[in-house]
């Protein structure tokens, strides 16, 4: 397609243009037709309106030889300034046309050109016309300074090309970032004189011709810039790496934060000559910490300038200052002991640095900084024998000097060199007499004491019992009138559970609770969330080698190996194990019975494991292996309608009569104790003042109802908040009510009201110590009015800003907060270590005289207690399948082993957590009585005896009355499943198999699939080996099928 003038030909033997007099072979009566080898972009909106690049050769010699160009039958218009001779055409397209129109597909098509002389060329791939739909936009709000980063998702977002698209935010410019199945965009300063009170429409521009919206639901909220309140400390050394703490408030709002400092002479800009830079290392809606960032040490000299960079919010630090690195004398003492105290010198110490802050070390032994001076540090020496930092040092002689080293932030400085040295050394010879003899003695004393003890325990058991008898009887009359009233009061939560109000959890929640909530992630765990990081165009190829991952996993040759290799290696730990049980359970779920002929051959393993070298007591108690915590989640699994049907009512029950009972009382907020409760190690010891306050709580924008709520007036806010919320909306489940931070609480004791919080300008103080503000510190009387509303609505911004600048401040102060009793301080801890026996035995007194309330909260709660254990252990209960069919397993391995000895296992462990099967939320103090009946549920399903003294822990003690009551449930219940008809293993399976065909779509199988290829691809090596070893693996071809699910899932390279 040159120009005639160059006398080029196309040259058949060679394949390309060359000068005439070069081609051998027979000149061709024209060029070749139009190939076209690439379209950019392939997809395009059906409205048209974008360019599109056609690549090929002999495309023409000139704009002018392209005749006609179409796109999926569709008229391309040339885009003459943009044509490259032979190589490249642009035309831009316009609308697709209607199916009348169009003789094939209505949105598809070749590209097709036409050139001078009549030749055309048809491109092999298609061109598609598609619409675009943007559906979801994250995040949904950003300062007006703009500069956050939002990502739209939805479908065929990638129509066109990245330089087609225009992104705009109610009109402002939000520049694209990056294109493709998401676009991410950058928002712009918004130009508007206010905040826009309400939120803004997302659009997406392709082309001329095509403009979307995201849904409504999803518009864009501009709100106010974060704003900087105070930060401290206000000096750092050159070296940098002091921590800085920020507090203001709307910090949550940007994405990106960041310390910067420049030289004063410079401009602030965003690419000034000179910055140091150092990131957000932790980062709250209200405070922000940075290491303060190093600065260039041939700048000492210099004066600094230094900001916060919140996205684009810019905010100075007006009051910040860098001191030049301070200066060290060479240690002058060179020997130390453990009692030394060691003085380094030099200057400019306390210029930016504390004691607190500042570290130092002996070789490889920190050192205490007890006092930092201007030019002074005064440092303890090490209490034990330091040893060299550095390991080449340490294969030196021990008797060389170490290094003391002083770290400022980021700075390091050797000071100079010491010996370290014991200062008594006593000769081995004295040293043996003096400990030998001694601990003869004491041998000698000790068995003669045993023996007394032992003859003396039969005589205190019985007298501990009459004690306990005694305290109980003391309590009874009180135990009654609390129990009364607790029935009374929880009078409407039963008629609610009559009305079948229990709010249980669906099963997938149930499963994820049960299964992931323990994990390290926790409700971010990827089973819970379902969220897969999987590009966009390879979803489809990891969705088909996943199900072929599935396949693999039905072939119980490849999971016995797989799950054996795994448990050989070293780094395959507890939680591990534990987490891939899971992984399984839910990957197996659509095959139950599978799953249980797998348990079941390792449970089998496990049992002659555990005869032949390990207590078999042990076994299925400390899920240390896969199969355990497989068992546990079958258990699980199959207890779920039992749970929601029997088991629940009491269960409930229970929960709700602990929790009335224990807010009933004083609860300290800082230090989770309560006046009511159980366990004796969350037992409020001090005499807390109180009295109980009905409160007529108006909810804001829910109508004039007003509903009567009992608190406590040495209650915090929160906790108000708390019983508040538990009453207005005790008819929704936990998960549907508005969270304590989400509600304003105002009282209204006159014409004007008053926002209520637990710190604020008011809060009392104790030294360095605040404390919570509570109704009676707000001085709030009996019948009072108060507002519940939500934060948003609130009109009181200038008081919560007020009241949260004050907390953060005393935040900032380590934290010295309190509630209800003061936790000793520094000098308290030292007095009392100071304290005699004398004064110790009288606390022991006084806390075994609280044991009194423990038995009252306990006679209170006993009928609850005793309908729960009732509902799962009477004779008349119903007895779950799967309990029946595991226990027959149990007693038929049992016999095979000669161990006829019965050892129960107990399996209901949701007793500790309501929170796995019901919508609740379960407090730190109403768990800690939980725990104190589980352990009592534990204790009563072993053959244990155990023997009471006053050592005895304390949920012993309270529960050694009905110990033997329980014991003999649990027997009775057991001789009762022996006599059961069997559950034959069609029964079992036909039961799971119901169970996997009524639940199993609503688990995240493919996320549990692709995190158990996680464990596949981490071991892949091991896994590959113990399937080549296998005989059966290798006819199965195993190893085949894991080497081509690898090179589909990671491109891995295999030995195909």
């Amino acid at each position: 397609n040159a120009d005639p003038k160059y006398s080029c030909v196309w040259c058949a033997n060679m394949r390309s243009c060359v000068y005439r007099e070069l081609c051998q072979s027979q000149e061709p009566a024209q060029c070749p037709n139009p190939k076209i080898t690439e379209i950019i972009p392939r997809f395009g909106p059906l409205n048209g309106g974008i360019v599109v690049t056609i690549k090929g050769s002999n495309l023409g010699i000139k704009k002018e030889d392209i005749k006609k160009v179409t796109v999926a039958g569709v008229d391309c218009v040339h885009q003459g300034d943009r044509y490259s001779v032979s190589t490249s055409v642009v035309c831009e397209i316009g609308p697709v046309r209607s199916s009348v129109d169009l003789p094939g597909p209505i949105n598809q098509g070749v590209v097709e050109v036409e050139v001078e002389g009549g030749r055309r060329g048809r491109s092999e791939v298609l061109f598609t016309y598609r619409d675009p739909i943007p559906e979801k936009v994250s995040p949904l709000k950003g300062p007006v300074a703009g500069g956050t980063v939002i990502t739209i998702s939805g479908k065929h977002l990638d129509t066109a090309n990245k330089n087609d698209v225009i992104v705009t935010v109610g009109g402002t410019p939000c520049e694209v970032l990056s294109f493709g199945s998401e676009i991410t965009c950058e928002t712009g300063v918004y130009k508007g004189q206010k905040v826009p009170l309400e939120s803004l429409r997302v659009s997406v521009k392709y082309g001329k011709s095509t403009t979307k919206d995201v849904p409504a639901t999803f518009n864009f909220q501009y709100s106010e810039n974060p704003k900087l309140t105070d930060y401290s400390p206000k000096t750092s050394f050159v070296c940098g790496g002091r921590r800085i703490v920020c507090v203001g408030s709307g910090f949550d709002l940007i994405q990106r934060a960041t310390m910067k400092v420049l030289p004063s002479a410079d401009d602030f800009s965003q690419s000034p000559p000179v910055e140091f830079i150092q990131y957000a290392i932790h980062k709250n809606d209200t405070v922000l910490l940075f290491d303060s960032p190093v600065v260039n040490r041939s700048s000492e000299t210099q004066s600094f300038r230094a900001f916060l960079q919140l996205d684009n919010v810019i905010e100075e630090l007006n009051s910040f200052e860098y001191h030049p690195d301070p200066f060290f004398n060479e240690l002058t003492k060179n020997i130390i002991t453990e009692t030394s105290i060691i003085i380094v010198t030099g200057r400019g110490f306390s210029k930016a640095m504390t004691a607190e802050e500042a570290q130092a070390f002996v070789g490889d032994a920190s050192c205490k900084v007890t006092i930092l001076q201007d030019d002074k540090l005064f440092l303890e020496a090490p209490s034990t024998q330091p040893r060299a930092r550095s390991k080449r040092q340490r294969r030196d002689t021990s008797s060389d000097p170490l290094d003391l080293t002083i770290k400022f932030g980021n700075g390091e400085w050797v000071v100079g060199s010491v010996n370290y040295e014991r200062k008594y050394e006593v000769p081995l010879a004295i040293i043996i007499p003096a400990v030998i003899v001694p601990m003869l003695l004491f041998i000698a004393v000790s068995v003669y004491c045993y023996r007394r003890k032992s003859q003396q325990a039969e005589r205190e058991y019985e007298k501990v019992k009459h004690q306990l008898d005694h305290l109980e009887e003391s309590v009874r009359d009180r135990c009654k009138k609390e129990f009364t009233d607790l029935m009374i009061e929880m009078e409407d939560q039963t008629n609610d559970l009559s009305e079948a109000r229990i709010p249980f959890l669906d099963y997938k929640t149930y499963t994820d609770r049960v299964f992931f909530l323990p994990s390290k992630d926790g409700d971010n765990d990827v089973m819970i969330t379902g969220k897969l990081d999987i590009p966009e165009g390879r979803k489809v190829i990891v969705a088909q080698a996943l199900n072929q991952f599935s396949n693999l996993l039905n072939s119980k040759t490849f999971l016995i190996n797989f799950i054996k290799t795994l448990e050989g290696r070293p780094d395959f730990n507890a939680r591990s194990r534990v987490y891939f049980a899971s992984l399984l359970t839910v990957a197996l779920h659509g095959k139950l019975e599978y799953y249980t002929d797998i348990m079941r051959s390792l449970l089998l393993e496990l049992m002659e494991e555990y005869v032949h070298s390990k207590n078999p007591k042990l076994m299925l108690r400390r899920s240390e292996t896969v199969v355990e915590r497989m068992l546990c989640n079958w258990m699980s699994i199959c207890l779920y309608q039992f749970l929601r049907d029997s088991a629940g009512e009491p269960l409930y029950k229970l929960f709700k009569a602990i929790k009335h009972q224990v807010e009933k009382g004083p609860v300290d907020a800082k230090m989770k104790k309560a006046k009511y409760t159980l366990n004796d190690t969350g037992l409020l010891g001090d005499d807390v003042e109180y009295c109980v306050l009905t409160l007529q709580v108006l909810v804001h924008g829910e109508g004039p109802d007003v509903t009567p709520v009992k608190v406590l007036n040495c209650d915090t806010i929160s906790q108000v908040k708390e019983k508040i919320i538990e009453q207005v909306y005790r008819n929704l489940p936990y998960s549907q009510r508005p969270k304590v931070d989400s509600v304003a609480l105002e009282w209204r004791p006159g014409s004007t009201g008053q926002i209520l919080s637990d710190m604020d300008l008011t809060s009392q103080k104790e030294g360095r110590w605040k404390r919570l503000n509570t109704l009676a510190h707000y001085n709030v009387r009996d019948n009072a009015t108060l507002v519940l509303s939500r934060v948003l609505h609130t009109h009181r911004q200038f008081h919560q800003n007020q009241d949260s600048h004050e907390e953060k401040n005393a935040l900032l102060e380590d934290d010295k907060v309190f509630h209800l009793v003061r936790p000793a301080d520094e000098l308290d801890e030292v007095k009392s270590k100071r304290g005699s026996l004398k004064a110790k035995a009288t606390t022991k007194a006084i806390a075994e005289i609280y044991l009194t309330r423990l038995l009252s909260v306990k006679g209170t709660l006993q009928q609850f207690v005793d309908d729960f254990f009732r509902s799962v252990l009477c004779s008349g209960a119903v007895v779950p399948p799967a309990v029946k069919y595991f226990f027959d397993f149990l007693d038929e391995q049992a016999l095979k082993h000669d161990n006829v000895e019965e050892e129960t296992v107990p399996y209901l462990e949701d007793q500790q957590n309501p929170h796995f099967i019901f919508d609740v939320h379960v407090t730190e103090v109403v768990d800690a009585s939980l725990s104190v009946i589980a352990q009592t549920f534990m204790d009563a399903c072993t053959k244990t005896e155990h023997k009471l003294s006053r050592e005895s822990p304390s949920n012993k003690l309270l529960y050694a009355k009905e110990i033997s009551t329980y014991k003999k449930m649990v027997d009775d219940y057991y001789k009762g499943i022996k006599q059961m008809v069997p559950v034959s293993d069609q029964d079992m399976n036909t039961h799971l198999a119901e169970v996997s065909r009524e639940h199993t779509d609503t688990l995240n199988t493919q996320a549990a699939l692709h995190q158990l290829y996680q464990y596949a691809s981490k071991y892949y090596d091991g896994i590959i080996q113990s399937l080549d070893e296998d005989p059966a693996a290798q006819s199965k071809q195993l190893t085949l099928r894991l080497q081509q699910i690898a090179a589909a899932l990671e491109n891995k390279v295999t030995d195909l």
